[in-house]
């Protein structure tokens, strides 16, 4: 599936004051047990089609690798979205955690492992060159890179300043 090329340099303007990134992945620990693998590994499918049919539930964009570990960063509104999700009983998480904790962990067949951050937008900075729609520009807002936003020092000071409230006018004055 051919993706279309942005030529030149962009960025991602988050819109938000935090973003949320997740990474979530599983290891092959014993490759010949390729069958208890693909059922663990085959419950993410429908966790991200139920994610896509559903934008309420706070995902804003997601890119997966595949390997022995395997592993998927996600972005998200909140990380109350990213619990409410994983606690939802009608949500296709639930299910498959409670399985695996029952039928695999502790095997030490398929590992298991996740990371959460909340980060604010002014401790971001991204550039994309020459690339698709990827990672927090996918997410978010794919943008041109520009005059004030050329170095990453420039980009990463636009979001400190953005995110920085007003200056009131007590904090202005000396006495």
């Amino acid at each position: 599936m051919a993706q279309e090329i942005f030529p030149g340099r962009f960025t991602a303007d988050v819109g938000r004051d935090t973003v949320t990134v997740f990474l979530i992945g599983m290891r092959a620990n014993r490759w010949w047990k390729l069958g208890r693998v693909a059922k663990v590994a085959s419950a993410m499918p429908t966790m991200m089609q139920h994610l896509a049919k559903n934008p309420d539930a706070g995902l804003l964009g997601s890119e997966q690798w595949f390997g022995r570990t395997t592993i998927l960063l996600s972005y998200w509104e909140s990380p109350e979205h990213l619990r409410r999700f994983a606690a939802d009983r009608d949500s296709p998480h639930l299910g498959p955690w409670r399985k695996f904790m029952k039928e695999f962990a502790g095997s030490g067949d398929v590992g298991v492992w996740h990371e959460t951050y909340q980060v604010p937008a002014s401790g971001i900075e991204v550039v994309y060159n020459g690339m698709p729609l990827f990672g927090l520009a996918k997410a978010t807002s794919h943008t041109p890179v520009g005059p004030g936003s050329n170095t990453a020092k420039q980009r990463m000071s636009a979001r400190a300043r953005s995110a920085d409230p007003a200056p009131t006018k007590s904090q202005h004055m000396s006495f």
